[in-house]
Parts: structure tokens; C-alpha cells; sequence
């Protein structure tokens, strides 16, 4: 009898379990779509597609070296000043080492590595911890806190 109650019991948690993975799984291709559109936009040099991404808000939060942006604008306007204004460049971006949990159904976490490709050769990277919330207008981000490696000075010899 007890061990026919251990099976049912165990046959119920798995039958739970199963719709909430799949969901789970969805979540996390919906948020990998997300950071794919990105980097595309990104890579057309285009920001406004890039920010389609994040959260249209002044809720949002940006992190990056010692400051603290909040609010879509003041995140555009820092990647403006910092990637399109004159003397600067945007370079070709890649996303690796992608680490996507979903935390329940309406909100993923992520890790990753961003590269950027510079035109001269330089090869600016670092890492990024981003928080997803689906949203009515689909998944955003919500909190993106990225840090950039410092650079390695070149011995002379």
C-alpha cells in the first residue's frame, strides 16, 4: 500500500513537472531570440533595434564600471554617446557563454560574455548578468548590469 502510494505520488510530480520544462524551454528560446535580435541589430549598426530589447521604461536599470543609468533614454543615450558619437565606433558584437534560467513564467536570468570586434583590431569584452520580464510587448530586459575587462597594457621589449 505504501509503496503503491510512493508511485503515484512520484507519477504526479513528474506529470506536473513535464508542462512546466516545456514551458520553461519556450521561455528560455523566447529570451535567446531576444539577445540573437540584438546582436543582429547591433551589428547593422542599428541602436534603436538593439534597445527593442529592453524595457521601454524609466523603471529600467543599467549598471556598468561604477555607474548606475536609469530609464530606456538615459540607457539609449549612454550607448549613443558611447558607441555613435564622433571618434567612436560600434564594432561587430558576439554573445558566448550564455547561461538562461527561467524563474517562473514571466521572468529569466542570464549570464554571458559580450565580444566586440573593433574596426582597428581592438577587441573590447567583458561579462553581463541581465534579468528578462515577459512583458505584453514580449520578453525585455529589465536590469542589465555589464562589466567590461580591463584592458591587459602591451610589454615592451
Amino acid at each position: 500500500m505504501h509503496r503503491a502510494f510512493a508511485v503515484l505520488c512520484l507519477a504526479a510530480v513528474v506529470i506536473a513537472t513535464v508542462p512546466a520544462m516545456g514551458s520553461d524551454n519556450k521561455n528560455v528560446a523566447a529570451v535567446e531570440k531576444v539577445l540573437h535580435d540584438q546582436v543582429e541589430a547591433w551589428n547593422r549598426h542599428d541602436l534603436d533595434g538593439f534597445m527593442a530589447g529592453y524595457w521601454n521604461s524609466p523603471d529600467l536599470t543599467f549598471f556598468s564600471g561604477a555607474k548606475v543609468m536609469k530609464g530606456w533614454q538615459a540607457t539609449l543615450d549612454r550607448y549613443h554617446k558611447t558607441y555613435q558619437s564622433e571618434g567612436h565606433e560600434m564594432g561587430k558584437l558576439e554573445f558566448s557563454g550564455l547561461n538562461i534560467q527561467s524563474l517562473g513564467k514571466n521572468a529569466a536570468f542570464v549570464r554571458g560574455e559580450w565580444h566586440l570586434t573593433m574596426p582597428d583590431g581592438k577587441t573590447p569584452h567583458g561579462v553581463f548578468t541581465l534579468i528578462f520580464r515577459k512583458m505584453p510587448q514580449g520578453w525585455k530586459i529589465v536590469h542589465d548590469h555589464t562589466s567590461a575587462a580591463e584592458a591587459v597594457p602591451v610589454e615592451r621589449q
